[in-house]
């Protein structure tokens, strides 16, 4: 192994001489501890290193080993369910062997290797297969299928295929590719920094559902699109990404706590395995893994931790899962690119940050999307990726949430204000926007109600009413307003507090299906063109509002999704304002 040596140590950034033939992001040990590094930069024989270990005690002349290979994870059974550091070590067997601290220097694999996996073969041997082909599956949980793939550059034909019982080293197939016999194992490594290959990149038109009615109404986000959460500290952030993990209808989640504050992440470890997948009964868990990389941790493994959890989804999403990643948060990695830019004397850019702050957020973003896989099945995949970020005191003029803005098509723009009013989930409705709409205008419409879209619009239309007319109550007082307006004010009142307004620990409002939300936001706004017909037929605002049917609408959110009464509110405003509109003044 070719060796240099150290001359400088700046914190996580060391510089080494005597490193000819190295390359951009290869991955480096640094002095006799091992201590894992990739190089950033390279100046002659200098090349600058990020650590991403504890660099405490490391010196000059000590010797930095160049491996000539880019840092990498490790893929294949046993990564659902792991709960791995920034550069994909198992924190779990860390703990059971170390204790509670991360020792230096220590070399484990991210996969169990004495651990054997039930393979069982999907294509017979003297078949053709080619890159992205599934040779067999691992029950790897009971909620996932783990496709073993064929690995690229090795098309041809089945030479040899097993059945039985294997470790993640041994060989589970023989592929020949002329007069050569390539060895497939069921675990394969892949630069952390490099995309997976996929045929092509299609057009999201499916939404990600997420029980959120907030969301999934108002601003939803397609399978395979990007979205942020931007938001200042207590404005419920963490929530809203535990609410997307838990009840989104993806199949895997990749949750990247990158340098979140530890009693956040120490909450998510502790939450996780207790969690049940809603959809299955099972344990959240088993079609979840988790990169822990907490504030305390050396600041350069935050940038680690964003590839290695994206480098994990886009190898689920290859097998043709819907795979959603959330990022908690990407400031906290900015800080980390800001600190070493600072380390290595940079011009920098606004705020401090380096000047290609915005090209590594767009290049992180744009690995999400819907695919076409690899493989002669024509199957499909999609990554979607939500990331939150965390401006200092909720500015959303900061650099990492501009740039954020310029490449995702969602934006949730959490207000603390809201959560000061115990309005949750704190997203205001008038910041936020989706650039989703019309892709997915066609499943809403075919696959929930051919008018979702509309009241969705008609909706939005009252809340931003709704806001222009408190500014002039607020001028000149609500008695000035006509009975209409200020049964707009109402209306967009039900839409707020009866739709909107969701509470993530109540058994039923937690989490409302397409449908439910439908019928819940139709009868809300047929109550408001019952209210305007009662106000032209000349009734007065007083006798709409204290129709008994008003109460309810408020209560529609806490019902079961299958009881009828949901259907029934609808017919019951019809039968309030018919009797209204009956009785003499």
């Amino acid at each position: 192994m070719k060796q240099g040596k150290i001359i400088r140590v700046a914190g996580p950034l060391v510089v080494a001489s005597g490193c000819i033939g190295a390359k951009m992001y290869d991955m480096v040990k640094i002095g006799e501890l091992g201590l894992i590094g990739e190089i950033i930069e390279l100046k002659e024989d200098l090349a600058f290193i990020q650590v991403y270990e504890d660099t405490t005690g490391i010196g000059p002349e000590e010797p930095v080993f160049l491996t000539g290979r880019p840092l990498s994870v490790e893929l294949g059974p046993g990564l659902v369910s792991s709960i791995y550091d920034g550069i994909q070590r198992p924190l779990d067997i860390i703990r059971s062997e170390e204790g509670d601290f991360v020792t230096r220097g220590i070399k484990l694999p991210s996969l169990d290797r004495k651990k054997k996996w039930e393979f069982i073969p999907l294509v017979d041997k003297g078949q053709k297969v080619i890159p992205g082909d599934f040779l067999g599956e691992v029950e790897e949980t009971p909620l996932i299928k783990h496709k073993i793939m064929v690995p690229q550059g090795a098309a041809g034909k089945v030479f040899e295929i097993k059945k039985g019982k294997f470790t993640v080293e041994e060989t589970v197939a023989r592929i020949q590719a002329g007069k050569e016999v390539k060895e497939v194992k069921m675990h394969q490594t892949w630069s952390i920094r490099k995309n997976r290959d996929v045929q092509k990149r299609l057009m999201p038109e499916e939404p990600l559902t997420t029980g959120q009615r907030v969301l999934d109404t108002l601003f939803p986000l397609a399978k395979g699109g990007t979205g942020c959460v931007p938001g200042p500290f207590g404005s419920g952030k963490t929530v809203v990404q535990h609410q997307l993990a838990k009840w989104s209808d993806a199949q895997i989640i990749v949750f990247v706590a990158c340098g979140e504050r530890g009693n956040e992440t120490a909450d998510l470890l502790l939450s996780f395995p207790e969690l049940e997948d809603p959809h299955t009964g099972r344990p959240l868990m088993e079609r979840t893994v988790i990169i822990a990389n907490t504030s305390n941790m050396p600041v350069a493994a935050r940038e680690a931790s964003i590839y290695t959890g994206m480098t994990i989804a886009e190898y689920f999403r290859d097998m043709g899962y819907s795979v959603a990643l959330m990022a908690d948060s990407s400031s906290r990695w900015a800080e980390a690119l800001r600190e070493i830019s600072g380390r290595m004397e940079e011009m920098p850019g606004e705020e401090g940050y380096p000047a290609y702050l915005a090209s590594r957020i767009a290049e992180f973003y744009e690995r999400a999307g819907k695919v076409a896989c690899l493989g002669s099945d024509g199957r499909l995949g999609a990554l979607t990726v939500m990331g939150a970020v965390s401006p200092p005191g909720g500015d959303l003029s900061d650099p990492v949430v501009q740039a954020t803005l310029k490449v995702v098509k969602v934006f949730w723009a959490l207000d603390d204000r809201l959560a000061n009013m115990r309005h949750f989930p704190a997203i205001n409705w008038l910041l936020s926007y989706s650039l989703y709409i019309e892709n997915i205008k066609d499943y809403m419409n075919s696959q929930v109600a051919e008018d979702f879209t509309d009241l969705r619009q008609e909706a939005m239309l009252l809340l931003e009413e709704e806001s222009e007319l408190q500014e002039i109550a607020r001028l000149v007082g609500v008695e000035s307003l006509s009975a209409k307006e200020r049964l707009v004010l109402e209306s967009a009142r039900s839409i707020r507090e009866d739709f909107l307004h969701q509470n993530a620990f109540h058994p039923q409002d937690t989490y409302t299906s397409l449908r439910k939300q439908y019928l819940m936001l139709r009868t809300i706004l047929h109550f408001h063109h019952r209210g305007v017909n009662a106000l032209d037929e000349e009734k007065s605002l007083e006798e709409i509002l204290d129709l008994e049917v008003r109460e309810k609408i408020s209560k529609m959110k806490f019902l079961p999704e299958e009881d009828p009464e949901i259907l029934k509110s609808y017919i019951e405003v019809d039968n309030a304002f018919k009797n209204l509109l009956k009785s003499k003044e």
